[in-house]
């Protein structure tokens, strides 16, 4: 099917979706634009009329999945506005529900930054700089010392992705109280010294 759209979905976008899939099997470094176009019904060719090359396709993988999550947080951040640790609270509990509902965006998220070079490995590590921000405003706002919000934010993202992994691999149910015992967990983390 050689259409401008599929499901809705752009050529552009199809693509992106696809290469996702293609980086969770094979990893970046076997990333093949063939296997990435065959799986959108699409010639060898076509990834070429979109991305430059290897390199500004995964750039555009990258930011896409940023994208979705930028869109996210900032509404989360903007519904708790005026109350900076209740925004890091939800925007980390509503990080769990992203990756929950998105796990083919777990592929790109979890690459390990050797497998990138340094430009992407930068965007990369922009998905993040939201609960960093707000743990860094909090901790300024409260006058926590940078040692301790450095223990904070490692505390915070392991709460994140480990409880992630628990609901997801079926360690933790997916049930109301698995994620009430989350958010307090994550929030009692800003009691402690």
């Amino acid at each position: 099917m050689k259409t401008e759209e599929k499901n809705g979905l752009s050529v552009k976008e199809q693509l992106i979706l696809a290469g996702m899939k293609e980086i969770q099997a094979h990893g970046v470094t076997d990333l093949s634009m063939r296997r990435v176009a065959a799986a959108c019904s699409l010639s060898c060719a076509a990834p070429y009329k979109h991305f430059a090359d290897k390199h500004d396709f995964i750039l555009a993988v990258i930011d896409y999945v940023n994208q979705q999550w930028l869109l996210r947080s900032t509404q989360v951040e903007q519904r708790f506005a005026g109350d900076t640790r209740r925004q890091l609270v939800e925007v980390s509990m509503d990080y769990i529900y992203f990756l929950l509902e998105n796990p083919h965006f777990r592929s790109i998220l979890m690459l390990r930054d050797d497998s990138l070079d340094e430009e992407q490995a930068k965007r990369k590590s922009e998905v993040s700089s939201t609960t960093k921000r707000l743990i860094s405003r909090y901790c300024a706002e409260v006058s926590m010392p940078k040692e301790v919000e450095i223990r904070k934010t490692f505390v915070v993202r392991s709460l994140v992705y480990g409880a992630s992994l628990m609901l997801d691999n079926g360690q933790l149910p997916k049930e109301e109280s698995s994620f009430q015992f989350i958010a307090e967990a994550i929030n009692r983390e800003f009691d402690l010294p």
